[in-house]
This record gives structure tokens, sequence and C-alpha cells, in this order.
């Protein structure tokens, strides 16, 4: 499985961008704590970066954010990027998969899931949303939650659809 940070590399740069504009349009708080993190790994001060225009320093952050020392930083990033920006997706698939959640926010998830109830929420996803937002979200949600099903890390490593980085 894919960890935040590689996660982040093998997006198209369009939307690794989309990603970082969407955070810092919405959540400056984490938005600054992200530039922070990137400074203090180029060893630079956050200022630097700051008074970059913005194209640019987003183009640095995003390449150092697929560093694996910021993996946590990142993966805070995609999950805020989704719950706010594609929660009607995270809602769509819990709800087609009969998970009970708050706004895609799940307290337990089953240990296992029905191969055909997923490959079922799957398609259902490929059908209403871009293909490559769904594999960033399926992704994200193996490798961020403690369930890891074996049939949704098949899925993805199986259906072309769901590929990133082609």
């Amino acid at each position: 499985m894919l960890s935040s940070h590689e996660l982040l590399g093998f997006m198209s740069p369009p939307l690794a961008t989309e990603v970082l504009t969407y955070v810092y349009e919405s959540d400056k708080p984490l938005y600054r704590a992200a530039l922070s993190a990137v400074a203090e790994a180029r060893k630079l001060r956050p200022v630097f970066l700051e008074r970059q225009p913005r194209g640019e320093r987003h183009a640095a952050m995003l390449q150092t954010l697929t560093r694996p020392s910021l993996d946590l930083v990142t993966g805070n990033l995609i999950r805020t990027w989704l719950l706010k920006k594609y929660n009607s997706m995270l809602c769509d698939f819990l709800d087609a998969l009969g998970i009970a959640h708050k706004e895609g926010v799940v307290e337990d998830l089953p240990a296992a899931m029905d191969d055909a109830k997923l490959r079922a929420a799957v398609d259902a996803l490929l059908t209403k949303y871009p293909a490559e937002i769904v594999a960033v979200y399926l992704n994200a949600f193996n490798d961020m939650n403690e369930a890891n099903w074996p049939n949704l890390k098949a899925v993805l490593e199986g259906d072309k659809r769901l590929q990133l980085g082609g």
C-alpha cells in the first residue's frame, strides 16, 4: 500500500497542487504547519517560503512533502482535503458498504468487507467521481485506517482505472 508521501508523489501534478491549494484556501493553520514542516526539512526559515510566489512555493512544498520524514504532515493534508472537499464521495462509499458514519468519519470499521459489496461500491464511485480522485481516496482509506482490507488492496492493485502515476 502507498503511504501518504508516496500517494502525493504518484498523484498527477495538477491534483497534488489542488490538494495544497485547497488547504491553503480553507485551513490556514494546517497550511502554516505544513509550510513550517517543509521549511524545517529544507533547513530554511518559513518566511523564506512565504515570500516566494505561491506557485513557486507550492512546487517546492510538494517536492519536499514526498519525503518519508513528512508522511504525517502529508497525511494530514490529504485527509483534510478529502474530508472537506470530497465529503460526498466518502459518504457515498461508506453508505454503499453499509457502514455507519458521521459525515464520512467512521468510529469502527469492520475487520473485513464482502467482495461483491466492495466491488459495487468502488464501481459506483468511479461512475460518479474522477478516477484519480477515487484512487487517491481508496488508497488513503486503506492506508490510514486500521482495517486494511486485503480485498481492497487487491482491487487497488488490479483495477486499471485506479492506477496512479500513469
